[in-house]
């Protein structure tokens, strides 16, 4: 369990951007380097990860840390994910009030927002050529956007709406017996 804090104490430590952009880094981390997840576990990881209230990295790490060790490793990995970010955030806010507003933290906080947004890019690339390989995955995923995006629905009852659509897909395709 000693490994499995460290690997999430680093990603904490030197992931900038928090959440989606942690994706990729914890993908390696679990599928790559440690061999503790399949590809597959981590989509599903991320699905439920993204379903739930909170933060997705926090949640990624306590399923992770579920499955490798139980509640202990949830408990583990949670609280190292979390603790870097913790420290962290309390250093910065008191530079924050020191600092105020120099030109300089103004700039370095722009280039930083859009590094993060090429990072969240990639991994709903990643993502989606894990997921999207059906007419249907595709037309769930454009929907989500649609309904999302342009006619602000929240993104709660997109989930749960594609959800359903996917019990129903899979009702349909089993001849409408529903398996175990």
């Amino acid at each position: 369990m000693g490994k499995l804090f460290i690997e999430f104490l680093k990603l904490g430590l030197f992931t900038i951007g928090g959440g989606v952009a942690m994706i990729p880094q914890m993908e390696q981390i679990a599928v790559k380097d440690n061999h503790w997840l399949t590809e597959e576990e981590v989509v599903d990881c991320i699905a439920v990860s993204q379903s739930l209230p909170g933060i997705i990295a926090i949640n990624m790490a306590t399923f992770i840390g579920r499955k490798l060790y139980g509640i202990r490793g949830a408990i583990c990995a949670t609280v190292a994910v979390a603790l870097p970010s913790f420290i962290i955030i309390l250093i910065v806010a008191a530079v924050l009030d020191q600092v105020g507003n120099y030109p300089w933290l103004t700039g370095a906080f722009f280039g930083v927002k859009a590094a993060i947004c090429g990072l969240i890019l990639v991994t709903a690339v990643r993502l989606g050529r894990q997921i999207l390989r059906t007419p249907f995955d595709w037309i769930l995923m454009i929907g989500a956007l649609g309904a999302i995006a342009f006619a602000g629905i929240n993104a709660v009852w997109v989930i749960l709406a594609a959800g359903i659509a996917g019990i129903v897909r899979s009702v349909i395709r089993s001849g409408g017996e529903v398996k175990r």
